[in-house]
């Protein structure tokens, strides 16, 4: 695939941030993440097979939704502030001389890697550069691929999703008005999020790159299809979990032969998975808090082999452990509890142990992600290179489940094998 950089330029908010935004003091949250965080989406060719004009909207939508999400405008200013002088993020316009299909049909890492701007996907981020980065792919069919990195301390991928979401209400909405861009008004401040949800004050700053970065991690994708899915719920069902949801007993499958790939078992190898908390807290916070509104759920079983059933019955009751503990403890003004927490927290990081750690993406509606040309087709990350990770991302259907996981090339070998042998098992009951 042949790639041509067309453009490169610096959009700015639309309106200046106001001074008494200008520094953004980050939660204790925040400053643990280093990364980018990478997303991708195509979007077949419409009527009007206008690029140029596409872009052009693009580009003046952009600036409007900076006005609201002005952080994302900013620069580090350290470890726990982002100062607001809207320095602009990047934006990159390329050139591709295959068509859509030839990518979609093929989506091989290296070739979606090449989509990001400036590879800065899952690469840790430097505190000197902007903290968002855009790069606008131009197929020669007509379609396109927006791709967009992401400083990890901005927010989660739901703060990641809901900054695409109204970018893309703005974009339609200036072409929808004729004189859009006049009547749009983009209110201040910010949706609440950052240090005003989770403030740092005498708390530990928590360390840095949590997650264990690996050179020789493989990255590959899963696809659960709904067929599969109801296979595996039927395994999986029990009198404790009736109805298990798709994306626990995808958790629990990969979670168990992962696990068995790498020759270990459930006593030496632990279950992590990000929680969002959000509407976990109490009161509930809004879907759309922007920052890293997540934390941790650990679960390690006291046996050394389980059944599929077995494990969505631990995984379940690690949850439910997990919401009566930790929104109560966030949420509260215990400071002194959660600042003895964390510095046991701390310490723990610094044991090393054997674990599968996972991030799902489902259920946030990034199909819904329309600028006014259509839905996407396929959304997606790219592999990350940390260890024993796995992210799960909704396919467009709705029900079925693309699995992004990351491992040692020789455990990678046998869990494909574990793969293959469920799409066998599968298949007569299909």
């Amino acid at each position: 695939m042949e790639i041509e950089r067309v453009s490169r330029e610096t959009i700015k908010p639309s309106s200046p941030t106001p001074c008494h935004l200008r520094i953004y003091p980050l939660s204790f949250i925040d400053n643990m993440f280093v990364c980018n965080v990478p997303l991708l989406l195509f979007y077949n060719p419409d009527k009007s097979n206008d690029q140029f004009s596409k872009i052009s909207q693009l580009k003046r939508s952009l600036s409007h939704v900076l006005s609201k999400y002005y952080i994302f405008a900013g620069r580090l200013k350290d470890r726990i502030t982002i100062e607001c002088e809207d320095q602009g993020v990047p934006f990159l316009v390329t050139k591709i001389t295959n068509k859509l299909s030839d990518i979609l049909q093929h989506p091989e890492e290296k070739l979606l890697n090449s989509l990001f701007a400036d590879g800065l996907q899952w690469k840790d981020a430097d505190s000197s550069v902007a903290l968002v980065a855009i790069q606008i792919n131009c197929f020669e069919c007509g379609g396109m691929a927006i791709s967009i990195c992401m400083n990890h301390r901005c927010g989660d991928a739901s703060t990641l999703i809901n900054f695409m979401k109204e970018w893309a209400i703005i974009n339609k909405k200036l072409q929808e008005e004729e004189n859009g861009e006049e009547l749009l008004i983009v209110p201040f401040p910010l949706l609440e999020g950052g240090a005003s949800i989770f403030p740092q004050k005498n708390l530990p700053i928590f360390p840095q790159s949590v997650l264990n970065r690996q050179k020789n991690m493989i990255g590959k994708r899963f696809v659960f299809q709904p067929k599969i899915i109801n296979f595996l719920k039927e395994l999986a069902s029990s009198s404790y979990v009736l109805y298990p949801s798709r994306v626990l007993v995808v958790k629990a499958w990969i979670y168990k032969h992962a696990v068995s790939s790498m020759g270990l078992n459930f006593k030496t190898s632990s279950f992590q998975m990000a929680v969002d908390l959000r509407k976990r807290m109490i009161p509930p916070l809004s879907e759309k808090c922007v920052g890293n509104i997540v934390w941790m759920s650990s679960m390690i079983a006291d046996k050394e082999e389980m059944e599929l059933k077995d494990v969505v019955c631990k995984i379940k009751q690690g949850l439910c452990e997990f919401c009566d503990i930790y929104p109560k403890l966030f949420g509260g003004n215990n400071f002194s509890l959660l600042s003895e927490f964390m510095n046991k927290i701390i310490d723990l990081k610094s044991k090393k142990k054997d674990g599968i750690g996972f991030s799902s993406w489902c259920n946030f509606a990034v199909y819904e992600v329309d600028f006014g040309w259509g839905k996407p087709t396929w959304v997606t990350t790219c592999g990350c290179p940390w260890k024993n990770f796995v992210i799960l991302m909704d396919r467009k259907d709705g029900n079925g489940i693309d699995a992004i996981v990351s491992l040692e090339e020789n455990h990678m070998t046998k869990f494909e094998h574990e793969y293959v042998e469920l799409l066998r098992y599968a298949s007569p009951k299909l």
